[in-house]
């Protein structure tokens, strides 16, 4: 640390333990107060607004409304900051959380996120459509993003989700509502390993935002081995009613 009492980006990443790209983010966002020091114009971070962080959960640094605490999933109330993974066996109960669950939060003007290729994405557009929804306007205004990223490691997933989260907080705080489709997922990593890492890594890091994620495995793609270790990435699962997210 600097002997003006002031941590560089690598001494802050560091102290929150946590990747030099995600200070920088977090700082770029507004939502980590920094200094810019030098001719180089180069960030500096104040102790205590790293311990403030560190209690924080990212999303909340401008309190321009009220942080909703809650969105209802298939009828049941949860709460912001759940991570769960609805288990299906047919494409209809596919559907049964994930599209209501969207419709409410392109409806209330909340960011919403689907992360689905192929048939599974044209499944999404038709029951939106069906919801009443044009699906090409509600992804051209951006109230609706599909997320990808072929080819990527945990990392450059993690980021992708960092990036798009900060953006969509920049206006202040809101809830962020992401539908994780896992068969589609599992084709943009290069193994199913490193997908089952991603979840893990997605677990703790979307505790940080205020995010409901549904991630969604759909039985007939995935083997008893892997739902067990989805579970266990999922612990959400076992403070709510889990019979509620078997479709």
């Amino acid at each position: 640390m600097a002997s003006n009492g002031l941590y560089n980006t690598r001494e802050a990443a560091q102290f929150l333990r946590v990747s030099e790209a995600s200070i920088r983010r977090w700082s770029d966002f507004g939502l980590l107060p920094s200094h810019r020091v030098g001719r180089r114009r180069e960030r500096r971070f104040a102790k205590a607004d790293l311990v403030l962080f560190l209690g924080k959960p990212t999303g909340q640094a401008q309190p321009a409304k009220p942080e909703v605490s809650s969105v209802n999933v298939g009828g049941a109330s949860v709460p912001v900051r759940t991570h769960v993974a609805p288990i299906y066996s047919s494409d209809a109960g596919g559907l049964r959380l994930t599209v209501p669950f969207l419709a409410d939060g392109i409806r209330a003007g909340e960011p919403s996120f689907l992360a689905a290729t192929g048939p599974v994405l044209e499944r999404y557009a038709r029951a939106l459509t069906e919801q009443g929804m044009d699906f090409a306007e509600v992804i051209d205004s951006h109230r609706l993003t599909v997320v990808g990223w072929p080819g990527g490691t945990v990392a450059d997933a993690l980021a992708n989700w960092e990036q798009l989260w900060g953006t969509a907080l920049a206006g202040g705080p809101t809830v962020l509502r992401v539908v994780g489709e896992m068969a589609s997922e599992r084709s943009m990593f290069g193994s199913e390993a490193d997908m089952l890492a991603y979840e893990e890594a997605y677990e703790v890091m979307a505790k940080r935002f205020p995010a409901v994620t549904l991630c969604q495995y759909d039985a007939r793609e995935f083997n008893g081995e892997v739902m067990l270790r989805v579970l266990k990435a999922h612990p959400d699962m076992f403070e709510l009613h889990l019979g509620g997210f078997l479709n």
